[in-house]
């Protein structure tokens, strides 16, 4: 499961260069101020937490327990975050028909966040 984990980051972490090229160079003509700026807000946080479950699943300080959890939380708020604000302002999906999946995502961010948090307090307590 880590390879395809590992994987599954690298290839998180294409995208968000690809997309973050592409919007520097591409859509500062076709976006809104505010639209751009969202857009740059799903590719910085895709970043963060690509960089994140890198480290997550790299270290052997987390359980493979822990790190299947907190790749999950991570892997879906990555998909769920970014993945809206990409569909709003790339495939011009309405926010009114998905806006409630980019805050889910962004609490699965936190909870990602707060598994690793949890792991660290076990890896103390040993």
């Amino acid at each position: 499961m880590k390879s395809n984990i590992l994987i599954t980051t690298a290839l998180l972490g294409a995208i968000a260069i690809i997309l973050g090229a592409f919007g520097a160079h591409s859509l500062k003509d076709s976006l809104s101020e505010t639209l751009l700026k969202s857009f740059e807000t799903a590719v910085r946080y895709q970043i963060y937490h690509v960089l994140l479950l890198l480290f997550v699943n790299t270290t052997e300080r987390i359980s493979k327990a822990y790190k299947n959890k907190i790749s999950l939380a991570l892997i879906s708020g990555v998909l769920m975050f970014s993945g809206s604000i990409y569909a709003m302002t790339l495939a011009q999906i309405p926010a009114e028909y998905i806006w409630f999946i980019t805050p889910l995502g962004g609490l699965l961010f936190v909870v990602g966040w707060l598994l690793l948090l949890m792991s660290f307090l076990k890896d103390s307590k040993n």
